[in-house]
């Protein structure tokens, strides 16, 4: 937005003041970084601002709402960021909505939890994908088993420059190959069967924890913590990169479900939890957080 250098001259002159919406005196006793999930999901998603539309603010708008010397400040609802903003030249109503007619957005931890299980929901998403393309090749594969089986072993000859009944070698892809030319359709269609089970399994994870509902908390829970045994016991006969990565993924999405969700009662439980997002999430929370509030000798004692 373009402001005339009159009101930038403005702008700059009241930056210097200390009297503006979420200016703090006080410096932190020190300095911990962390990660701004306010900050990261308005850098995405834009700021929640309300109000800029009314024709003009009341006293009962200071939360959310102030003009201070002729310019009007609009607080964030979600990083409690004060941005400049300017009157509207067509207002479409007179004054902002009431905190009723508000829908707050998430912040706090509710926000971290959000963006977590959606990095979640997507991994899952991928594992869907992938599970569901295996379960295909391999449903198409049994149903055609003998109609490729000669044109397999024909292209295997010729690379192996050998005689036509010369078997693939015993490792690598070829191999792999001949195994499941020798196994019956009925054991193929089965481990598709298998595949395809995981992979819906993996879409309905995906989509529970995409809306965050506690039920497909559970559900990754169990099926990821189910599975690591196996992935221990195949990263002791082979280590891999891959292999490495994929259970350090895993170790870290159950412990985060058991311990930052409070599953199975732990760390109090869903009611803890519940306790955590009413402190966060609300009009109590955004007053906490006002300018006046933040500033008060209370707060920083």
């Amino acid at each position: 937005m373009s402001v005339p250098d009159a009101r930038g001259d403005k702008l700059a002159s009241m930056s210097k003041r200390h009297d503006l919406p979420g200016v703090e005196l006080v410096k932190p006793a020190r300095w911990r970084p962390r990660l701004h999930y306010e900050l990261l999901a308005c850098a995405l998603a834009g700021h929640e601002l309300i109000g800029i539309d009314a024709r003009e603010l009341s006293p009962d708008d200071t939360l959310v709402a102030r003009e201070v010397d002729g310019v009007r400040w609009h607080r964030c609802l979600r990083c409690d960021s004060w941005l400049p903003v300017e009157a509207p030249a067509q207002p479409t109503r007179e004054h902002p909505p009431a905190r009723e007619d508000i829908e707050l957005p998430s912040r706090g931890k509710p926000l971290r939890d959000k963006v977590v299980l959606r990095v979640i929901a997507v991994n899952r998403a991928l594992h869907f994908v992938v599970l569901g393309a295996i379960a295909a090749i391999i449903f198409v594969f049994a149903s055609h088993r003998e109609s490729l089986r000669g044109s397999f072993y024909k292209i295997v000859a010729d690379l192996q420059t050998g005689a036509s009944d010369q078997r693939p070698a015993h490792s690598g892809v070829l191999h792999e190959l001949d195994r499941a030319f020798s196994l019956q359709s009925s054991t193929l269609k089965l481990v598709g069967t298998v595949f395809l089970v995981y992979a819906i399994v993996e879409g309905v994870e995906a989509v529970g924890l995409w809306y965050a509902r506690r039920w497909a908390e559970y559900l990754t829970f169990v099926v990821t913590a189910s599975l690591l045994p196996l992935e221990v016991y195949e990263l002791t006969h082979k280590v891999s990169v891959l292999k490495m990565i994929t259970i350090a993924i895993n170790l870290a999405v159950v412990a985060y479900l058991l311990f930052a969700k409070r599953l199975f009662g732990l760390r109090g439980g869903a009611a803890a939890e519940h306790r955590e997002r009413e402190r966060d999430v609300g009009w109590a929370a955004l007053e906490r957080s006002a300018p006046e509030t933040v500033g008060a000798p209370t707060d920083r004692a």
